[in-house]
C-alpha cells in the first residue's frame, strides 16, 4: 500500500500559505509508517515545533489500473474517507528554501491519521462533498469538493501515468483553507458532512 498526496489543490489554501498556483496536480508521497488507524493518537515529534493540520478527502483505489482515461478513473474507487496531513511547517520552509524534497516534512512517523472507507454512495455527490476540522470543538477547516482545482477522477488518472495504482492504495486529494498549528492536548474531529468519521488526539 502506498500514499499518493496532492498539494495546493484549493485556491484559498494556496493564497494563505502565498504559494504559487500549479499547472498540474503538486504530487507526493508519505511512507505506510505515517499511517495512523483506528482514531489512535498523534504524539507530536520532538524534532518539530510547528506540527500544522491539513484535513483531506480520502480515495481508496480498488484495482490495479496504469494509464488510466479519466473517464474510466470513476471504476477504479468506490470508498472514500477522511485524513490529517500533518505537516511539520519548519522542516518544509527549510526544504522550499532549500530545494529540499518534503519527505521529512510530510512524511514523518504518524503524519497520515486516516478514518475508515466507506461507500461513495454514503455521500451523494462526490464532486459537491462538504468536509471540515473541529479543533478542540472549534471549526478550523471547512470545504468542498467542488473547489478543487483537479478533480478526483482527474487526479486518478493523472497518478496513473507515472504510478501503477494498486488495490488498497490512498489517495490525499489537498487540504482547503484554514490550516494552522496543533499543541499536545488537543482533540481533532474530522467529519464528511455532518459525518464524524475521525477522532484524534494529540500526545
Amino acid at each position: 500500500m502506498k500514499i499518493l498526496a496532492i498539494g495546493r489543490n484549493y485556491a484559498e489554501h494556496i493564497e494563505e500559505l502565498q504559494n504559487e498556483r500549479p499547472d498540474e496536480p503538486l504530487i507526493f508521497l508519505k511512507p505506510e509508517t505515517s499511517v495512523i488507524k483506528n482514531n489512535d493518537p498523534f504524539f507530536y515529534p520532538d524534532f518539530s515545533t510547528n506540527i500544522h493540520h491539513e484535513v483531506e478527502i480520502l480515495v481508496q483505489i480498488d484495482k490495479p489500473g496504469k494509464n488510466i482515461d479519466e473517464k474510466f478513473a470513476h471504476k477504479y474507487y468506490s470508498q472514500i474517507g477522511i485524513g490529517i496531513d500533518f505537516t511539520a511547517r519548519d522542516w518544509q520552509q527549510k526544504a522550499k528554501e532549500k530545494g529540499w524534497p518534503w519527505a521529512i516534512a510530510k512524511g514523518f512517523n504518524g503524519s497520515a491519521p486516516i478514518s475508515s472507507f466507506f461507500p461513495v454512495g454514503d455521500f451523494g455527490d462526490i464532486g459537491d462533498l462538504n468536509f471540515s476540522l473541529k479543533v478542540n470543538g472549534e471549526t478550523r477547516q471547512q470545504g468542498n469538493t467542488e473547489l478543487m482545482l483537479f478533480s478526483i477522477d482527474y487526479i486518478i488518472a493523472y497518478l496513473s501515468k507515472f504510478f501503477l495504482l494498486k488495490k488498497g492504495d490512498i489517495i490525499f486529494t489537498g487540504t482547503p483553507k484554514g490550516v494552522g498549528p496543533v499543541e499536545i492536548g488537543d482533540r481533532l474531529e474530522a467529519f464528511i458532512e455532518d459525518k464524524e468519521l475521525l477522532n484524534v488526539e494529540v500526545k
